[in-house]
């Protein structure tokens, strides 16, 4: 990627009260909303995003501009652990444009997880994490 954009779907989101997301947003420029192929999983205190393999299915969330990407995401694995592995993938933005961005999967067991199906604006597909 030439330029690092950074997905976000739970405690990184815009709004929340978490010390990381203030830390992001300060070395990050928010760059609107967008959304994921993937399930939602509520692991209590914050969600866990997996890709879906169910056509549709989708997780919406925040999109950053990193400032300084190497750095930043240093800092956000460390935060995020090992139960989460950071890869790209397709974001798609509400003007349809699609981009590549950083994002952090859950490497949990999905068995021991509640999956969230929130319905967001009328779309049955689409999940919000809560922040």
């Amino acid at each position: 990627m030439s330029r690092a954009y950074l997905f976000v779907y739970g405690t990184l989101r815009r709004g929340s009260k978490n010390r990381f997301a203030g830390v992001l947003a300060s070395q990050a420029r928010f760059a609107g909303t967008g959304r994921i192929s993937a399930e939602l999983y509520d692991l209590g205190k914050y969600p866990g995003a997996v890709p879906s393999e169910v056509p549709g299915r989708q997780v919406e969330g925040d999109v950053f501009l990193l400032k300084t990407s190497g750095k930043m995401l240093r800092i956000l694995d460390a935060y995020e652990g090992p139960q989460f592995q950071r890869s790209t993938t397709l974001v798609q933005l509400p003007s349809g444009r699609q981009i590549e961005c950083w994002v952090y999967w859950w490497r949990g067991a999905r068995a021991r997880a509640c999956r969230v199906y929130t319905r967001v604006s009328g779309n049955p597909g689409l999940i919000a994490a809560r922040r």
